[in-house]
């Protein structure tokens, strides 16, 4: 029935279309009864859906070398040939069309047929179960599902959905204010438990997302930093680094080592099956796109989905000129390229990796773990609570709704982690509050002339979140290098609010009794600006040295001399600064912004106002929500290091024999997918997007 009412209203839509559309003709030039007309639209929207059914994959597998991107606005000339080739079909050459006008309807057909269809079977559970079940069945001989034991128990899989940048106070905020209902119904189900963690000192996901799928952050001590025996500069959203940093540190077998699933990711965690990973397009003769295959495959997806990017686009722009029309501070730049990437994070890039979680659950994997980044994208440019971050959220746990909701169908049962691998701190920029970069503040303390032409070269050339790398490699754009800096300068780099120091022409990490004899008034600059909370050097003398304004902390000993400048960071500082100036590439100064425990603000070194990178505030509080069957360690989880050893107990406590008993029966429901209507696809997404990824 569900098909025949999408027949009609695909039908209807012809029918409208050639009344308007002087180019557009489904009858006879003289003329043809309401009858006839009808029933030749009624042929002509057949022949088009029965050809987007039959035709189109052939067409998008042949095209799958394309950029995703350029694919989804080649959908819509690839969809008009559809359309001329369907009127072909249509009796006694009633079906007349110029080459511009398909363009434009079929993308309203598609558009029309995909919006029926979602509304008719948002509350039909049974239509939503058949096609999940069919979806599944056409990989069947993949799925890999264990045998169940004497009481029909099979180890359940686990499903990691990562929401990137969200902290734990923010979604706390955001569960009490309504905006996540989903993510609400586990927590007060009982199913559910949520806990802060605390990350290392480099608060970003290259190095919390390589320490949970890998083990693993040792020697990054920033998200981008300069490599002294290579004299490169490393970025961990940059593909051939990020594979690098994997290499480095794949001497221990992955989160995902045993028949796991990365997707969106950065790194792999040696999973076998991986879409939209980083590290792995940055391997030679390897890209990561079959996500972009499986959902650009069917018509309706893409078109569904270029028209949500452009609504995407114009709605940041509007909401950026808003903002710059009613002064709104802080406020960092939004023109450019950005509206393109906040396009990317929140809708391509999401929809994708949506729709590869749900076929690997139809497959039955033992274990997946997903990136969605729309929210870190968009908090970096509006704020960490602002009303269009607080929207992003509620789309996400849209896609969490309908993730979840997926289980029941599963060949297993499925267990469901959400956690965050930072979060975000908010404030005005150095820049914008101070008026000068941080370039400008150590150009001026080494006593060299500030360039205002070339300042910040090489920390521009890499700007960006992990929404823009993966857009870039989506368009297959080659990464480049940064431009070369005059030999003897300063390289200076911004990680959010934390800033490095490294001196190219030193072939050793620079010690603080050499930077007081080549450059006496460089640290006393750093330090008794109002912007900078302390920095980090290592002396010959006493070790370790973090020095503020007023006082020192020697890290080895604890002494300290005057204010302890760690002090308005909290407990814990001491301890993951000491841990950072044990890495072998960390800079020769490192400089965290200064912080405001009241207010809970710093001041990035980038053009961010939501940011992350070091201490202070809530981008080190991250989130953990848990089925409470899952144990916790006592004292709390501190460092990324340590979450992938709780994530990975739970997933080899799964695999157990003797764990059996504590897993579901196949014929129950799982606690953490509740039923009802409530975990059916919202109109914005459609089931027919699922397809298995590998």
């Amino acid at each position: 029935m569900r098909v025949l009412a999408v027949w009609a209203v695909v039908t209807a839509a012809i029918a409208v279309l050639a009344g308007v559309l002087p180019d557009f003709r489904i009858q006879s030039p003289d003329g043809d009864s309401p009858t006839r007309i009808a029933m030749t639209a009624g042929v002509a929207a057949a022949s088009f859906g029965l050809l987007s059914a039959l035709v189109w994959p052939l067409i998008v597998r042949a095209l799958l070398l394309v950029p995703a991107l350029v694919l989804g606005v080649l959908v819509f000339f690839l969809n008009g040939a559809v359309l001329l080739l369907a009127l072909r079909l249509v009796p006694q050459d009633r079906g007349t069309i110029s080459a511009e006008s398909a363009v434009v309807i079929a993308a309203v057909l598609s558009a029309a047929s995909s919006a029926a269809n979602a509304w008719l079977s948002v509350y039909d559970m049974e239509a939503y179960r058949r096609r999940l079940a069919r979806l599944a069945g056409r990989r069947r001989k993949h799925r890999r599902v264990p045998e169940p034991d004497a009481e029909g128990h099979v180890a359940p899989g686990t499903v990691f959905l990562q929401l990137d940048g969200l902290g734990h106070d923010i979604l706390e905020s955001a569960i009490e204010g309504r905006h996540l209902p989903t993510v609400q119904k586990l927590l007060t189900g009982g199913t559910h438990r949520l806990v802060p963690w605390r990350t290392d000192w480099s608060s970003q996901t290259g190095a919390s997302q390589l320490a949970i799928l890998h083990g693993s952050n040792d020697d990054v001590p920033a998200f981008r930093w300069y490599d002294k025996d290579t004299g490169r500069l490393m970025v961990c959203n940059r593909p051939t680094n990020a594979a690098e940093l994997e290499r480095r540190h794949d001497g221990r077998p992955g989160l995902l080592a045993h028949d796991g699933a990365s997707r969106g990711n950065l790194f792999s965690g040696g999973a076998e099956q991986n879409a939209l990973v980083l590290s792995v397009s940055g391997r030679p003769g390897r890209r990561s796109r079959s996500g972009y295959f499986a959902y650009f495959s069917d018509p309706a997806n893409a078109t569904r989905t270029f028209l949500a990017f452009v609504a995407e686009v114009l709605r940041e722009i509007g909401q950026g000129l808003r903002r710059r029309v009613r002064d709104e501070r802080p406020r960092v730049p939004r023109g450019g390229i950005y509206p393109f990437v906040r396009a990317f994070a929140t809708v391509v890039e999401r929809d994708v990796v949506v729709a590869a979680v749900m076929g690997d659950m139809l497959v039955g994997r033992t274990a997946v773990y997903a990136d969605l980044v729309a929210y870190d994208e968009v908090a970096h440019h509006s704020g960490v609570r602002s009303p269009e971050t607080l929207q992003v959220l509620r789309r996400l746990d849209k896609a969490v709704e309908l993730i979840t909701g997926a289980a029941q169908y599963a060949p297993r049962p499925y267990r469901f982690v959400l956690l965050s691998d930072h979060g975000q701190s908010q404030g005005e920029t150095f820049t914008g509050r101070f008026g000068l970069s941080l370039d400008d503040l150590v150009r001026t303390g080494c006593g060299l002339e500030i360039s205002r032409k070339g300042r910040n070269r090489a920390e521009r050339a890499e700007r960006g979140a992990e929404a823009r790398a993966a857009a870039r490699v989506a368009l297959r754009r080659p990464e480049g290098e940064p431009p070369e800096r005059p030999a003897g300068d300063p390289v200076v780099l911004a990680s959010g609010n934390l800033g490095l120091v490294s001196f190219p022409d030193v072939p050793h990490r620079t010690t603080y009794e050499e930077l007081q004899e080549r450059f006496p008034k460089l640290l006393a600059t750093l330090t008794g600006h109002p912007g900078i909370g302390f920095v980090l050097v290592r002396s010959e003398e006493r070790g370790p040295l973090v020095i503020g304004g007023s006082g020192q902390h020697e890290l080895t000993t604890g002494v300290v001399e005057g204010d302890d400048p760690l002090a308005p960071f909290g407990p814990g500082a001491a301890e993951a600064v000491l841990r950072t100036d044990s890495f072998p590439h960390v800079a020769d100064v490192m400089v965290n912004s200064a912080y405001d425990p009241r207010t809970g603000e710093v001041h990035a070194f980038e053009e961010q106002i939501g940011s992350h990178g070091g201490l202070g505030g809530a981008q080190g509080r991250p989130f953990l929500l848990h089925p409470v069957e899952l144990p916790l360690p006592p004292g709390g989880l501190v460092g990324a290091e340590a979450v992938h050893q709780v994530l990975k107990g739970w997933l080899e406590d799964a695999r157990r024999p003797c764990a059996r008993a504590e897993t579901v029966p196949m014929n129950r429901q799982i606690p953490s997918a509740a039923s009802g209507p409530a975990l059916l696809p919202s109109p914005e997404f459609s089931a027919s997007s699922l397809r298995d990824t590998d």
